[in-house]
């Protein structure tokens, strides 16, 4: 006891101290951000009309829920982007050799500012895509600093050299995995989380000592150049290098150019868009992560509250109010619960309404995409045509009667089947299309017929169960009773396979994607013991050379101890012999 008294009171100061150096608050500067244009509302505010011709020249912004100009971006030339990756590359230069607390305070005032000033980033993503505050908050605010909080915690631990075993025959060198940077990133990013799909790629490239030039999409220009205004804020902070991080406006021959000239892409978009992605960084050769579409299964079985269950499942079905979906897209309920589970899924729907979002008082805001609303009425003809049924539909607030098509009521449509389009092409609308099954291995087959695979949500009174099923189907992201809540686990890598791309955001898998990997090898007790060809293998090689490989083959390797003692024999043997050369000749390297 006299021995582990001191080592248990020493234990309990140690605690205690770091507990109360928790309590002190670490010294984090505040950054000024002018936002007093994106903010002020002026008379002049006229309402935007498509040009027949789209103009090449420059991106025009507007607000989806009221169609008010925003102003406009130029679309940059593929000189002008080639600059921009110039200046990039001659930051990360300087970047690579920063230190991790430098890195960490970037984030933590990037963390401060977005605290502080969660009114004003939901607002302006809400302006410019049409989602409502909430949903901003949920997919916006909450997981941008969950990533933040997650790379402080741990981000240096995983960029770290991590030493591997040497094997047998290496025994006496020592293994590790370096994670240099990689140089400059170049991300192409979709609109439908404005600010969060900018903050997720820059925060793993800068912390990883990259340099990135991000694209931001031609529907969420005006709420991306804002974003960027913040990164420069913070990094000026820090006394990073200019044009660390840079975001940039344009059209396809943008990207195109953005993707010739980085060291890596991440593309988050279509499939189409993806596949032209891919074949282009080919012709450099450079690494490429696609997250792409998705068409989500959510699978509940007849074991479950039901009434628990159906409001997640709204939930799910009009994901970030259905205008920039990232949730399920498939229903699938066992027959036994069918009824009861449409009926209160129902009851749910019919109580939303869509209305414009900075309104404050509606549950879903406009779609961002101009015509996306003819294209989901499509879908849901060719559902009815085909014998589906709509058993719900959600309404409409005070729109005004200058009210612009931009806008979808949530609706349920049940006795679907998967010859529809509505079962089968990526919908990204507030629609909750509900199939019934028989069994799991019925669901399971079902699941399972989609060229996308990103992500399922599988519900059942039954864990082992739930899990069962979750593990046959072929996705990247699965959560068992319950949805979406992968993503707020950072620690976790985000992605899908088949349609739905390949390559990880998040977690270490995510963090190190930033990383040129390096194998080391270097010898564990130089100078004492150095590398040294064994003398019948040197040039010239001796008679019986090939002999001593086959017995020190089975010495290091060999099943059976006596076998490798005898092999041990035999090349001790073969190392105190003085053969000549074969065929009594030197042989030539």
């Amino acid at each position: 006891m006299a021995f582990w008294w001191p080592l248990l009171v020493l234990g309990f100061a140690y605690a205690i101290c770091k507990f109360l150096l928790m309590l002190i608050p670490p010294n984090v500067p505040s950054i000024d951000v002018d936002a007093s244009d994106v903010l002020k509302e002026t008379n002049d505010n006229y309402i935007y009309i498509p040009p027949r011709v789209r103009m090449l020249d420059k991106v025009q912004c507007y607000e989806p829920a009221t169609m008010k100009y925003l102003g406009f971006f130029p679309a940059l030339t593929p000189v002008e982007v080639n600059e921009h990756v110039a200046q990039a590359r001659r930051a990360q230069k300087i970047w690579a050799k920063s230190s991790f607390k430098q890195r960490r305070q970037f984030l933590r005032i990037l963390l401060k500012y977005i605290i502080e000033n969660q009114d004003l980033i939901c607002e302006i993503s809400s302006r410019d895509t049409g989602k409502t505050m909430i949903d901003a908050s949920l997919g916006e605010i909450m997981t941008t600093c969950e990533k933040i909080t997650w790379l402080l915690s741990e981000g240096e631990r995983w960029l770290k050299p991590e030493y591997r075993s040497s094997g047998r025959s290496m025994f006496h060198k020592t293994s590790k995995v370096e994670f240099h940077p990689l140089g400059v990133i170049g991300a192409i990013v979709s609109w439908n989380y404005p600010f969060h799909n900018i903050f997720n790629p820059m925060l793993a490239a800068v912390f990883s000592g990259n340099g990135i030039v991000i694209k931001v999409s031609e529907h969420a220009s005006w709420s991306g150049c804002f974003y960027f205004r913040i990164i420069q804020a913070a990094l000026a902070a820090v006394g990073a290098p200019e044009n660390l991080v840079d975001v940039i406006t344009g059209f396809a021959e943008t990207g195109e150019a953005l993707v010739s000239s980085v060291d890596k892409i991440i593309f988050v978009g279509s499939p189409g868009v993806g596949r032209m992605i891919m074949r282009n960084a080919s012709e450099t050769l450079i690494p490429v992560t696609l997250e792409l579409g998705g068409k989500d299964a959510f699978i509940v079985c007849e074991d479950v509250d039901v009434s628990h269950v159906a409001p997640i499942a709204v939930r799910a079905a009009l994901q970030s109010s259905g205008q920039n979906c990232a949730g399920a897209e498939r229903f699938y309920v066992h027959r036994d619960i069918y009824s009861s589970f449409v009926a209160e899924v129902a009851k749910i729907v019919k109580s939303v309404s869509a209305g414009p979002p900075h309104a404050g008082k509606y549950d879903m805001g406009a779609i961002c995409l101009q015509e996306h609303s003819e294209k989901l009425q499509n879908l849901v003809h060719d559902a009815l045509d085909k014998g589906a049924e709509i058993v719900a539909r959600g309404g409409f607030g005070n729109l005004g009667e200058d009210a612009v098509d931009q806008f979808f009521p949530p609706t349920v449509i049940v006795n679907v089947n998967h010859t529809m389009k509505l079962m089968q092409e990526e919908a990204f609308g507030p629609i909750m299309p509900i199939m019934k099954f028989s069994s799991d291995e019925e669901v399971i087959e079902l699941a399972n017929d989609s060229k996308y695979g990103l992500g399922c949500a599988v519900f059942s009174g039954s864990k082992r169960r739930a899990k069962e099923i979750a593990s046959q189907l072929h996705c990247g992201v699965a959560a068992i009773n319950d949805f979406a809540s992968n993503y707020m686990c950072q620690s976790l890598p985000f992605g899908g396979v088949k349609h739905s791309g390949f390559g990880r955001f998040a977690g270490v898998e995510g963090l190190r994607a930033c990383c040129l990997v390096k194998s080391v090898v270097e010898d564990k007790w130089w100078p004492l013991i150095k590398t040294k060809i064994p003398r019948p293998i040197q040039y010239p090689v001796a008679e019986n050379a090939f002999e001593f490989q086959e017995s020190l083959v089975e010495l290091l390797y060999g099943l059976n101890v006596w076998d490798r003692l005898r092999a041990l024999v035999d090349v001790l043997k073969t190392l105190s012999e003085h053969s000549p050369p074969a065929n009594g000749k030197r042989r030539h390297a």
